[in-house]
């Protein structure tokens, strides 16, 4: 832990009283993800300056919300992510190695090398591509959550998105449509004060990002997003709320980027050296590491044997993928188009 960190303010009773009876455990897989994540972050920038890897978008920063919503969500649920909601999916159970083919487009991508790295589909954990678009997955999660309700199935739509994206037209159409048809889905905004360059104050006038929601009539409420209990006690609670009477609720979380917006970004050119020192107080990683040592639940030893472990996964990850050819050209057309007999009679007349 640095020393300039700020300390979550949790004793035991209280982290009982927010993450149930097994909390110790809850607390361990989040730390064990939040680190897997960051040596993934870190790889991955470095492969992409080596030019091994075309694009990459990092989630330093966003690890407790992220590890938070995998670990609360079911299997019923449906995650429509953002742009830096991958660890949700391998939190939920999608293969690394398999995510790792898809950095690197090749030949066992399940994208077929089509979309951009870091927008995995991932369809046995119900993890929708995400676009790049900025804001049309809101309206996508509404439409889906829609279908869960005609069906009357017991799953939610988590619908990720950035601060800049309140600003754009699906933010409100889609908070309108969920409240008007009172429609299972949680929207999660996670709030990084920053639209890739445009700092949040600049593109918003309101103080508080999670007040947007009133105007839909949509309950909402706002989280550290660098407490990982916080975040955590704030999805249970929110799933929860949802599937006892069906309705929209929105998530703000709060939290500080700590890296280039993506691998084409470059933040000196924009940020204030004040920035990053704040930031770094606030490390999501560092937080709970610092809980979890003065509890007895993390030992140095521990701690450097997580980190080896998260190293030899990646590392592994990595050799696996790169061992793998591009996709073949005779792939072009696959999961284009529908197989099958063509149907039977003369097709239409064409004038």
């Amino acid at each position: 832990m640095s020393a300039g960190t700020v300390p979550l303010p949790y004793d035991r009773a209280a982290i009982g009283a927010a993450l149930g009876g097994d909390w110790e455990e809850t607390l361990l897989a989040a730390h064990h993800w939040m680190t897997l994540a960051r040596e993934l972050d870190s790889r991955m920038l470095g492969l992409q300056r080596q030019g091994r890897i075309g694009f990459y978008g990092p989630a330093t920063g966003q690890e407790a919300v992220s590890v938070a919503a995998g670990l609360a969500s079911r299997a019923e649920d449906w995650v429509v992510p953002g742009l830096r909601e991958q660890l949700v999916a391998l939190v939920r159970g999608h293969s690394l190695t398999r995510y790792m083919h898809h950095l690197f487009a090749n030949d066992r991508d399940p994208a077929r090398g089509r979309q951009m790295p870091c927008h995995p589909s991932a369809r046995e954990v119900k993890y929708v591509s995400m676009s790049s678009v900025v804001g049309t997955q809101i309206t996508h999660a509404v439409g889906l959550a829609y279908g869960l309700k005609l069906h009357k199935e017991s799953g939610v739509a988590l619908a990720f998105f950035g601060d800049g994206a309140t600003s754009g037209n699906d933010f409100h159409a889609g908070l309108n449509f969920a409240a008007v048809l009172s429609l299972p889905v949680l929207f999660c905004l996670t709030n990084n004060q920053w639209a890739i360059s445009l700092p949040v104050e600049r593109q918003t006038h309101v103080k508080e990002l999670a007040q947007k929601a009133a105007a839909y009539g949509i309950a909402s409420r706002r989280v550290d997003g660098t407490d990982f209990v916080a975040c955590y006690s704030s999805f249970t609670q929110g799933l929860e709320a949802i599937r006892t009477a069906p309705g929209p609720l929105l998530c703000e979380f709060t939290l500080f980027r700590m890296t280039p917006h993506s691998s084409s970004d470059d933040p000196s050119r924009y940020q204030a050296p004040s920035w990053m020192p704040q930031a770094l107080a606030h490390d999501p990683v560092l937080r709970l590491e610092e809980l979890l040592t003065r509890h007895g639940l993390l030992s140095e030893s521990a701690q450097r044997s997580m980190k080896e472990e998260a190293a030899r996964l990646v590392k592994e990850a990595i050799a696996e993928a790169e061992a793998v050819g591009p996709p073949a050209p005779d792939s072009l057309l696959t999961d284009v188009r529908a197989s099958g007999p063509r149907p039977e009679g003369p097709g239409p007349e064409v004038p």
